[in-house]
């Protein structure tokens, strides 16, 4: 209030200076007189005036200071007043996104490199903890608490887990970073929403080592593969065999000695069979009988 009535003494003061002439005699020597360029003696009033609000936007909190000094709880969207020597510091309060730029290097449990490791955590400043954020840091947190915090969190994290982990159980490492990050900086204000791997490298021995073992396990399917097809095989060989041999043993228990004669008789043709050896003559007529 003060400023204003100094700024309105201001453009009076302007606007006399401006307006003053000199008189035609020695009576009246100066003379007052309206002029239009009187009306700048108000830029005093506005340049006062516009120096006494700002402007916050949506997602953003205002920290008023003055002479560098805290001197005020946040202040909210839209139009705010001041005093034209306080000065408003915005930060944003919208969920913002974090991408290292750098990538990261860690070992695994089982102390496999992990190279190139990129990420993205999406993080939130707390708008009731904005002032207690801008007085402890600044507003350069993102390089003073979150990259700090974030890489050291990678690396602890990625240790606890071996190479395999990594890849199979790629959801709840990702978890388990964004809730240890938030152990980190929540005492700041800041939320980590989620995080994310992106991106990650095993060394090339490594690389070389999963390739050599998944063409060996594949060699041991292919190779399994066979000695089942094999076994089955032998197997379906060994059922027919059977199969085969029953059929023969009830066709021998069906045959009797008088059926033998019978086929024996149908098909004979009179002819006796005789069998040579020596000067006898070997007589298989009992076979008749």
């Amino acid at each position: 209030m003060i400023l204003i009535i100094v700024a309105f003494i201001l453009s009076l003061i302007t606007m006399a200076i401006i307006s003053v002439e000199t008189g035609d005699g020695v009576q009246d020597p100066i003379v007052f007189k309206f002029k239009p360029k009187c009306l700048f003696g108000f830029l005093w009033l506005l340049i006062i005036l516009f120096g006494c609000f700002v402007q916050i936007g949506t997602g953003e909190v205002g920290i008023k200071t003055r002479f560098g000094k805290v001197v005020d709880a946040s202040l909210s969207e839209g139009l705010n007043f001041k005093l034209p020597f306080e000065d408003v510091k915005k930060i944003n309060v919208k969920v913002q996104k974090y991408e290292n730029e750098q990538a990261l290097s860690s070992s695994t449990k089982d102390m496999q490199i992990v190279e190139n490791v990129k990420i993205t955590v999406n993080y939130q400043v707390n708008s009731k903890k904005a002032p207690s954020l801008y007085r402890e840091v600044g507003v350069n947190y993102l390089n003073a608490i979150m990259e700090p915090a974030i890489q050291e969190t990678v690396k602890a994290v990625i240790s606890k887990y071996t190479a395999g982990e990594l890849v199979t159980k790629r959801s709840a490492i990702s978890l388990d970073i964004n809730d240890t990050l938030n152990n980190k900086i929540k005492d700041y204000g800041i939320n980590a929403v989620s995080t994310a791997i992106n991106n990650f490298d095993f060394s090339k021995a490594y690389n070389e080592a999963i390739e050599k073992k998944a063409v060996a396990e594949q060699e041991v399917e292919t190779a399994k593969n066979k000695q089942e097809k094999a076994k089955i095989e032998a197997d379906t060989k060994i059922i027919e065999a059977q199969g085969e041999a029953d059929a023969n043993k009830k066709i021998n228990e069906s045959l009797s000695d008088q059926v033998l004669k019978d086929k024996f008789i149908d098909k004979w043709d009179g002819h006796l069979p005789t069998v040579t050896g020596g000067d006898a003559l070997l007589d298989v007529s009992g076979l008749l009988k």
